[in-house]
């Protein structure tokens, strides 16, 4: 009689303990699942991101190749400039050559280099210029002879003559750039000197200037400048 009291109460244990084993190994799955499912959202976002940021980088690369070669297109009309368009730099080869430890170009050279400025400026206004042109370095080189710092100085001053001969007053040339055009100068143009750190096979190839266009990263904005009153440029220098 006991064994039949007691028989049922351990069936009744066993019975009451399956449910929970049966729940806790649901609980367990139901929480693997939960975990993919998160990471797969996680992996897609980050691999939609990677994907939108590459997709905005070809882009961006598309446009400015764009802007290089309407300007490879201008210098078609101007023999001797030539673009290198890996480096984003306008060589103007003998159409801008210095003599030796000399800063000065010629009327000619000054009223050449003025004229194509003014057709890159031209594509600089235009949507993709203003969109990505960050700025126009004009670099100045020197050959080897001379000491460094020497040869440093120069490089400088000839970088500087080009905003010279950009920013001259009508007097002094033939060609001269509209007010909008000597506003760009300004806000575009930055000069440096890189000594004979770049140098051309020949002397005479290495005392040159060049223009490098840096653009924009994607994210980049145009720094806004204080107000600078237009004109007023004041007078060469060197």
């Amino acid at each position: 009689m006991l064994s039949k009291l007691f028989i049922p109460g351990n069936r009744s244990k066993e019975e009451g303990e399956k449910p929970f084993w049966i729940s806790y190994a649901d609980l367990m799955s139901a929480l693997m699942i939960m975990f993919l499912l998160v990471m797969s959202v996680a992996l897609l976002a980050i691999t939609n991101d990677v994907t939108e940021a590459e997709r905005k980088e070809v882009e961006r690369t598309h446009e400015i190749d764009q802007i290089m070669a309407k300007i490879e297109k201008a210098t078609r009309q101007f023999p001797g400039i030539s673009i290198d368009k890996n480096r984003s730099v306008i060589d103007f080869g003998d159409r801008a050559r210095f003599e030796t430890g000399s800063s000065r170009l010629s009327n000619e050279q000054a009223q050449y280099l003025s004229t194509f400025v003014s057709e890159v400026l031209s594509i600089v206004r235009e949507e993709l210029g203003k969109k990505w042109v960050k700025r126009i370095v004009a670099e100045g080189f020197a050959d080897q002879r001379g000491d460094y710092l020497l040869n440093l100085n120069l490089s400088l001053q000839r970088s500087q003559r080009v905003l010279c001969v950009l920013l001259a007053p009508p007097a002094a040339q033939q060609h001269v750039l509209s007010p909008d055009e000597l506003e760009q100068v300004r806000e575009l143009f930055l000069v440096g000197g890189y000594s004979f750190n770049s140098a051309k096979a020949s002397l005479e190839e290495s005392r040159r200037i060049e223009l490098r266009l840096e653009f924009f990263g994607l994210d980049e904005i145009r720094p806004v400048t204080g107000k600078i009153p237009r004109g007023d440029f004041g007078t060469c220098r060197i």
